[in-house]
């Protein structure tokens, strides 16, 4: 009894720390890719208002098209690659309705980061002159529109 106790408590102790491990890694992937959809729900929400503003579905207001144009151009700037660990895509085990990010992200990472920097000009530009009238943000939308388009069209899942 003695020996089946004490080889219990010794497996237990090597298993644990193993077992701790890899439940705080997955905990830290999906906490990870829940960050990058929180980040692309920033985008959403301010696309969301200058969209509107641009279709005629909500009333133009420049400050707000301001706020919402420098909003999206902070969040372009922004660090994020600690939510994009390699491995986290929709074709892993266990991801496929998690995410929407396809593994091709990680295999073309200039592709990514030119995309990136393309979507930070358009910003750059709508954010410069998205509170100068409706006009001016109207012919930033379409460089925007593409800004996005560039990575979601080619790296991401579409759910549709």
């Amino acid at each position: 009894m003695k020996k089946s106790f004490i080889a219990a408590v010794v497996a237990l102790a090597v298993a644990a720390p193993a077992y701790f491990a890899f439940a705080a890694d997955d905990f830290a992937f999906k906490s990870q890719i829940e960050g990058r959809q929180a980040f692309m729900q920033v985008y959403r929400f301010n696309l969301s208002i200058l969209g509107g503003m641009a279709k005629g579905d909500v009333e133009y207001d420049a400050d707000l098209a301001a706020a919402s144009a420098n909003n999206l151009l902070a969040a372009s700037k922004m660090s994020n690659g600690a939510m994009w660990p390699m491995g986290s895509h929709t074709e892993a085990a266990g991801l496929a309705d998690v995410t929407a990010a396809k593994e091709a992200i990680w295999s073309t990472y200039p592709d990514i980061a030119d995309k990136g920097k393309d979507l930070t000009e358009a910003l750059t530009a709508m954010a410069a002159v998205a509170g100068d009238g409706l006009e001016s943000l109207r012919s930033n939308m379409g460089a925007v529109g593409n800004g996005c388009k560039g990575c979601h069209e080619s790296y991401r899942l579409s759910r549709d």
